[in-house]
């Protein structure tokens, strides 16, 4: 059973998930304003980068007759209101002025310019600020936006498909393993990466398109490796790539996890079998995996054990 404060963040999450493809490079955030009888007055979420914040979308929601609610009111924000002047003026700055009394905060903002600045700014204004509501699931969302800030890199996330006996491949020819429904969901999670990276064996045995056309959306940046053009994440982190999913082959996988370059993993099986092929990559020891079964074919989920979702 959820607290009244979780309830209300839960709806924050809800509306933040809307700006997914247009908010990047800055954080999904939703807001929602309650008024002391419990309605929801206002609410809104970040649309896009540049444009209004979602304090300052739930603010203008606000209808004129409710406005003299706001000095009872609480605002529910699922991260820290920013507190420095980017492309918006500051949140928190808004809050304030807006006279409300409380507010209730999903996560902290890791990001140097904010990190709690926020925060101390609603509470030398006398407004009452609680953290840490639904914290795990307010951090969740944004864990790329998180790990690019804090480790100076993308977000990486590696994902293959095998057979049921553990070979990508057939005898080294590219094999469909995928199924209609799971090669959409593909191309859905390709749309919400900024690049994408295959080994070269792969680019030039599968010549793999890398794009978005079963799914709406930007088709990412396309990035081809080997040992003479190794992936650089300093080089990532300054094109601004906060997400980078990594499709193949099993060499660059393995590399990429045995120098601990890796935040998530998804792998699918399908029930067929090969007699030979290329051994799929070995996942890492001490990780966290769930499961989900879609029609015949089965995804795992594998996360750090300090971040698991």
């Amino acid at each position: 059973m959820l607290t009244t404060d979780e309830r209300y963040m839960a709806r924050c999450l809800q509306l933040a998930r809307n700006g997914a493809q247009e908010a990047k490079p800055n954080p999904m955030v939703g807001a929602v304003i309650v008024a002391a009888d419990g309605r929801i007055i206002g609410e809104g979420y970040h649309v896009r980068c540049g444009e209004g914040h979602a304090e300052v979308n739930a603010f203008a929601s606000v209808s004129a007759a409710n406005e003299a609610l706001l000095p009872q009111a609480t605002i529910y924000v699922s991260l820290e209101p920013c507190a420095h002047y980017g492309k918006t003026p500051p949140c928190a700055n808004l809050i304030v002025s807006k006279g409300v009394r409380r507010c209730v905060v999903g996560c902290i903002d890791t990001f140097a310019q904010v990190s709690g600045k926020g925060i101390e700014i609603l509470r030398k204004a006398g407004i009452e600020v609680t953290v840490g509501v639904l914290e795990k699931e307010c951090r969740e969302l944004n864990r790329h936006f998180f790990t690019y800030h804090s480790k100076q890199r993308p977000y990486i996330l590696l994902k293959w498909a095998q057979t049921a006996n553990g070979f990508i491949d057939d005898h080294g020819k590219p094999l469909a393993i995928s199924s209609p429904y799971t090669t959409m969901l593909v191309h859905q999670l390709r749309a919400s990466v900024d690049a994408i990276v295959v080994g070269r064996v792969t680019d030039e045995r599968e010549h793999p398109r890398l794009d978005v056309r079963h799914w709406s959306g930007k088709s990412p940046k396309r990035i081809v490796v080997d040992h003479r053009h190794p992936l650089s994440m300093e080089s990532l982190y300054h094109q601004h790539i906060q997400t980078l999913l990594v499709e193949g082959g099993a060499i660059t996988h393995q590399r990429l996890m045995a120098q601990g370059l890796w935040d998530e993993i998804r792998v699918e099986t399908a029930p067929i079998t090969v007699s030979s092929g290329t051994p799929a990559p070995t996942l890492p020891p001490d990780a966290l995996l769930t499961e989900q079964h879609l029609f015949d074919n089965r995804v795992i989920r594998v996360y750090r054990r300090n971040q698991a979702s």
